[in-house]
């Protein structure tokens, strides 16, 4: 189970997630406790407090419980350890209004990077050993830049993919670097490409000890932080132009709707098997099944491309913005072929905006090689 690590927050912030734990998803004490990273005391105190607020008497607050109901029914529909949303931005969602789409992505890939840093840093918090995985993108960038009082020089951050690409402080090698900085651990990366020009050049820079040295640490991560891209202009892939536009549409032809450390998924989480996949170097996702994986997905235009990854059955944890949590709660069904049961009763009437509750007591593996 791929819990939170929330000790570091104040009271304030964690009284309504621990009352909506208990209260509304029937955890007991000891597994809310578990699922925050809390004491159990600390968490009896935060439910006798909630109480005395007036915040659990018939409802919970009505402001946070749409957004907690949208976490909840999202993590039991894909089968997911976790899900936390930011809240909406309130922005109309005008499709083909470009400025509005962009300034709704910005916003989105903040709010998504302050919030996964915060659960990164409950983390790290403690100075104890802790190796990292992390791929790339505008988002796993807003988390690098919003990480802060912590440091941990026992922490090791390691890029899942090539790491040289164009400069952008979204690249791989940058994110580690910035991490490993800020907390005052150590920073790996895969000195190459993350795309070769021939399967002949890849075979040849997978064989380098510096590559095989990266992706051994990798494999034996305890935390892995991925994105997902989008299969469109505006895509990482295509503005670093890592894939030409022909391959794009290529891709899309063949049904992918999204890609993720170099391989591509249609809407059903199935992989399309294309020959950009055989160029790239990076960790074999495969290897990652099972393992503590959380996806960092903002933006609206990536709706279609979170539901097709996070149905592959690879993901354990979501980090998500409010405004494409509420289009993909729209457009779910439950994930199939993912080998993660639900593990909680049916769907949430997601309509209301307070729910009745009645008070109660409280009770490693080495690396693919080509």
């Amino acid at each position: 189970m791929l819990n939170l690590n929330l000790g570091h927050e104040s009271d304030e912030a964690l009284i309504v997630r621990t009352a909506w734990l208990y209260y509304m998803d029937g955890l007991t004490q000891e597994a809310t406790a578990k699922r925050l990273g809390l004491p159990r005391t600390r968490v009896v105190r935060l439910l006798s407090e909630a109480r005395n607020r007036g915040l659990v008497s018939i409802t919970i607050q009505q402001d946070s419980i749409r957004d907690l109901e949208i976490e909840a029914e999202l993590a039991r529909q894909y089968g997911l350890d976790f899900c936390l949303a930011t809240p909406p931005t309130g922005l109309p969602r005008r499709e083909r209004d470009a400025a509005l789409v962009e300034a709704q992505g910005l916003l989105a890939r903040r709010a998504v990077g302050s919030l996964a840093a915060n659960l990164l840093k409950g983390k790290l918090l403690g100075g104890h050993p802790l190796t990292v995985g992390v791929s790339w993108g505008r988002t796993l960038e807003q988390m690098a830049l919003h990480l802060g009082g912590v440091r941990n020089p026992k922490a090791q951050f390691v890029s899942l993919m090539g790491s040289l690409t164009r400069n952008s402080a979204s690249n791989p090698f940058e994110v580690v670097q910035a991490l490993a900085a800020r907390t005052g651990g150590e920073g790996h990366f895969l000195p190459v490409p993350f795309v070769a020009d021939t399967e002949a050049d890849r075979e040849v820079l997978m064989s380098q000890r510096s590559v095989d040295d990266a992706l051994t640490l990798a494999c034996s991560a305890d935390l892995y932080l991925i994105s997902v891209g989008e299969l469109a202009e505006t895509a990482s892939l295509r503005q670093q132009e890592m894939i030409s536009a022909a391959e794009l549409a290529s891709v899309r032809a063949m049904g992918a709707v999204c890609d993720a450390l170099g391989l591509f998924f249609n809407s059903n989480g199935q992989p399309v098997q294309h020959e950009v996949a055989r160029r790239t170097l990076a960790i074999d996702l495969e290897r990652l099944r099972g393992r503590d994986v959380v996806l960092l997905a903002a933006g609206i235009p990536k709706t279609e491309a979170i539901n097709g990854l996070l149905r592959t059955g690879l993901v354990k944890g979501l980090v998500i913005d409010g405004d494409a949590a509420r289009l993909l709660i729209n457009r779910v069904q439950p994930a199939a072929g993912n080998g993660r049961s639900s593990r909680r009763g049916g769907p949430s009437d997601l309509s209301t905006t307070s729910a009745p509750v009645a008070p109660r007591t409280p009770r490693g593996t080495p690396p693919r090689r080509a």
